[in-house]
């Protein structure tokens, strides 16, 4: 293990009454990095998270984070982070600046009036800051939230399905303040459904079932996974990804509106079964496309189901 990392852990494992939630988890995650967990609910990624940062103590595995251990330096470790829970939990009868305030009390900040008026200028709250909470919008709520989680002036953002309920203008907004603290050094972790943002994280990892399927750059995933991926139009989409379903290299069928995504490892065998369907029924237009990072993740997950069956 190393300090060049903002966190490195290596073989963390988590159970709960006897039901593993995390499995040999091993990650490194740079300073200024942001860094997306994705997988379907409750696969482990909050626990692992959590776990990475200190928050929660392992079974076993150990690591570190932010140059403290963290089994032994959790105290210290806390100091430095910020936490952004999935639901809002500030208080909706306060206007932001009254909010603010309270979490600045309770974090013991100095000058904590300087502290708050640097916040609310850098994420652009001035404007709202005596309106009441429950007034605001989601996107102005989300915002808000992360200037309390600032207000210590953390190195490690934990950002839980942060902009779940936004709207896209300010999930954009939202993901503009995340690059610019990530510019100064900040690391930040951030689990998300959306694919659109696990492809602006620096790298990603995929979770399921306890277990890291994946990780990387989004690019590294998809080329790591040696998919290849057939976009189809032209007809009855339903009953085509049907059909396709049991044919000879085909892996998955995928809708998206009016395209089909065929996706498979034998790109040969592929090629040949879409000819073929091509050469029974001119009306298929049938092209080869980039594979999506949601083609992957759809993938690994259902390996990992017909595996365990």
């Amino acid at each position: 293990m190393s300090n060049q990392y903002a966190i490195d852990v290596h073989n963390l494992n988590k159970s709960f009454g006897g039901i593993r939630a995390v499995h040999d988890l091993s990650l490194s995650i740079g300073y200024g990095e942001i860094f997306g967990f994705l997988g379907p609910n409750g696969s482990g990624k909050t626990t692992s998270i959590r776990m990475m940062c200190g928050l929660l103590t392992p079974d076993s595995g150990e690591g570190t984070c932010l140059g403290y251990n963290i089994l032994t330096e959790s105290n210290q470790i806390k100091r430095h982070v910020g936490y952004m829970t999935q639901k809002f939990s500030m208080w909706e009868d306060l206007t932001v600046w009254e909010n603010l305030n309270f979490v600045a009390c309770m974090y013991g900040i100095k000058d904590r009036k300087q502290r708050i008026e640097l916040t609310i200028e850098q994420l652009g709250l001035y404007d709202r800051s005596s309106q009441l909470v429950k007034e605001l919008s989601g996107g102005w709520k989300q915002r808000m939230a992360l200037a309390a989680c600032m207000l210590h002036d953390p190195k490690l953002l934990l950002l839980d399905e942060p902009t779940a309920g936004v709207d896209p203008k300010a999930r954009r907004d939202f993901w503009e303040q995340l690059y610019e603290l990530a510019s100064k050094g900040i690391s930040i972790l951030v689990s998300t459904h959306y694919m659109d943002e696990a492809e602006r994280c620096h790298k990603v990892a995929y979770i399921f079932n306890g277990e890291l399927m994946a990780q990387g750059s989004a690019s590294e995933v998809i080329a790591n996974q040696g998919i290849s991926t057939f976009a189809i139009q032209g007809g009855n989409l339903i009953v085509l990804a049907e059909f396709l379903k049991d044919k000879r290299g085909v892996d998955q069928t995928l809708l998206f509106g009016n395209t089909l995504h065929v996706s498979g490892h034998n790109k040969a065998l592929l090629e040949e079964t879409l000819s073929s369907l091509r050469r029974e029924d001119a009306k298929w237009q049938i092209n080869s496309i980039e594979t999506s990072l949601e083609d992957v993740f759809i993938h690994l997950m259902e390996s990992r189901n017909r595996a365990a069956i």
